[in-house]
């Protein structure tokens, strides 16, 4: 079976995506294809596993923790946010629960009758938040004040950093989470002049480095960060970059920047001879249900997801 054929017979979560960015298929098929995601597959799997509170909980995993990941995963499935059994999931989570900061517990979700900001208004670390402000912008749940606050966080060499204000050095996790959350809440309510900005200054702090290197020595920062993994969790790596990038195409000036050239190259090289990516890591111990890909053996969504970086990369159009 070719790569192609591989993509096509899977999930309708993958089906959808690669007719979508790998294909001419129509827009009718595509959303006939996608239409399938809440009824079929990973997208009904994660439905289900709703608690009547609106939290998704694995055995000793912080519920917080388990329903920010699971819910990133229900949106990378690309489900479609207005569907019915999508939006009462998304009501129910933002009605059963609130961020709650107790000095000796932590955060957490709670009661509502406990008071604090519900799920998609977010907590205090920007690299949760980044997450809560994709998810809040994805199931128009929009939070303003949550995107201001990011704002107001970033450092002065362009990214993010939970550690912060003692720390004044941006991370390369946090970053990208929040890049991932500001480009979310543009595409859903509009860009304008003041988060545009914000992402691209943080996009050339990742631009800067060649999306893995450190910016003193040219030395790989991190090894991890060139592990293909999925689902990423908060963690930072090279595809899960480019994919951003690709998605902010046209939005953010980068499409020709040379700099892309090693990270672009570093995805090709990993290509197998079946065509195929291996899933080098996997960052799902908290998800509320088995994920389905093994490390070690084929993946089908770094597959996808290498492939249309690849695609896009070198379809570019040019510049001017």
């Amino acid at each position: 079976m070719d790569t192609l054929a591989w993509l096509l017979d899977s999930d309708p979560a993958l089906r959808w995506q690669t007719m979508r960015d790998l294909t001419d298929a129509s827009p009718a098929k595509i959303a006939e294809e996608r239409a399938r995601v809440p009824h079929e597959g990973l997208g009904a799997e994660i439905l289900a596993h709703q608690q009547a509170n609106g939290t998704w909980l694995r055995a000793d995993t912080p519920a917080w923790a388990s329903t920010l990941v699971t819910m990133l995963l229900l949106r990378a499935t690309g489900i479609d946010p207005t569907h019915p059994s999508v939006a009462s999931a998304t009501a129910r989570l933002e009605s059963g629960v609130r961020w709650n900061d107790k000095e000796d517990e932590g955060w957490e979700l709670r009661p509502p009758q406990t008071g604090g900001n519900t799920f998609f208004e977010g907590e205090v670390e920007p690299c949760i938040n980044g997450g809560a402000l994709a998810l809040s912008a994805y199931f128009r749940r929009p939070s303003g004040d949550l995107a201001r606050r990011l704002l107001d966080e970033q450092l002065e060499d362009g990214g993010w950093n939970c550690e912060a204000p003692e720390s004044r050095r941006s991370s390369f996790h946090t970053t990208l989470c929040v890049l991932e959350g500001l480009l979310e809440y543009e595409r859903a309510f509009g860009f304008t002049p003041e988060i545009t900005a914000a992402r691209q200054r943080a996009e050339e702090y990742l631009l800067a480095r060649g999306l893995f290197r450190r910016l003193s020595t040219g030395e790989v920062a991190n090894p991890e960060f060139l592990e293909l993994a999925f689902p990423p969790r908060y963690h930072y790596d090279v595809l899960r970059a480019l994919d951003y990038l690709r998605a902010a195409a046209g939005q953010n000036g980068t499409d020709h920047d040379t700099r892309l050239d090693d990270a672009v190259r570093l995805i090709e090289s990993r290509r197998q001879p079946d065509g195929r990516w291996l899933l080098e890591r996997s960052y799902d111990e908290a998800l509320a249900l088995p994920f389905g890909e093994t490390v070690g053996r084929p993946s089908r969504w770094n597959t996808l997801r290498a492939l249309r970086v690849i695609r896009w990369y070198r379809n570019r159009p040019e510049p001017g």
